[in-house]
């Protein structure tokens, strides 16, 4: 190589060395700095820290008409229903391979680079297998969502509870023994039996075996749940 050719090479500039982190392949999702980025498209506001799950950054999530964080419906391989989680939490297993998604909300997670729907119902990628669900605790919230907020005696929308076999008379605080009523029909039955006080009711009060659907009644269900949880028309009921 004559001096000239040497000076040529000197002029050529040095390719710099990759950083010692690599990149991100082609195709992949992003889970640094930009998945910290990610925010809902619309009114959004943060999860509290104490419940938020490990991420790489802060994930921000959608809020319901009701104030409380968007939900969505978990199912297991077999599409049975799991569990109802944050949409955060559910996008969070979608974005570790863990889930696939179902249904979204309508509604994305957005950063500079990227735009991810936010999930409404998603479907674990391996089976898990759970115990069988256990009786219900027996609240206000529970038992109205049972009875889909409707007096087990006029239909009327519910505001009050009622024992079937009035206390008074040996009654037990029991599912099998506590319906929705509104007041005037509880006013009107008093410590009576309901065919003494003239009623009839709905149906037979039961104890629910299915945790996850009344979890989903409690405060209503999106319409793309409904094939999933099942028992009748799955609408947002009153607060």
């Amino acid at each position: 190589m004559d001096a000239g050719q040497r000076g040529l090479a000197a002029e050529q500039p040095v390719p710099e060395r990759a950083a010692a982190t690599g990149s991100e392949p082609s195709g992949m999702v992003p889970v640094g700095s930009d998945v910290a980025a990610l925010t809902v498209a619309g009114p959004v506001a943060p999860e509290p820290a104490s419940s938020a799950p490990a991420t790489s950054g802060p994930v921000q999530s959608g809020t319901g008409v009701d104030g409380h964080p968007n939900r969505a419906l978990v199912l297991n391989a077999t599409f049975e229903p799991l569990a109802i989680v944050s949409s955060r939490r559910a996008f969070l297993l979608v974005l570790a391979t863990k889930a696939e998604m179902v249904h979204s909300t309508g509604r994305s997670y957005r950063s500079v680079a990227a735009s991810f729907p936010e999930p409404s119902v998603v479907r674990l990628s391996r089976f898990v297998r759970v115990p069988a669900d256990r009786t219900v605790a027996l609240n206000r919230v529970t038992l109205f969502a049972r009875d889909h907020h409707k007096c087990q005696y006029c239909g009327l929308p519910a505001d009050s509870i009622d024992h079937v076999i009035p206390k008074s008379r040996g009654g037990a605080h029991a599912w099998e023994n506590v319906v929705a009523a509104c007041k005037r029909c509880n006013m009107r039955k008093q410590d009576r039996l309901p065919h003494e006080a003239g009623f009839v009711l709905a149906r037979k009060p039961f104890a629910p075996r299915r945790r996850v659907w009344l979890l989903a009644m409690s405060r209503g269900a999106p319409s793309e749940w409904e094939p999933y949880l099942g028992d009748g028309t799955l609408t947002r009921l009153p607060a």
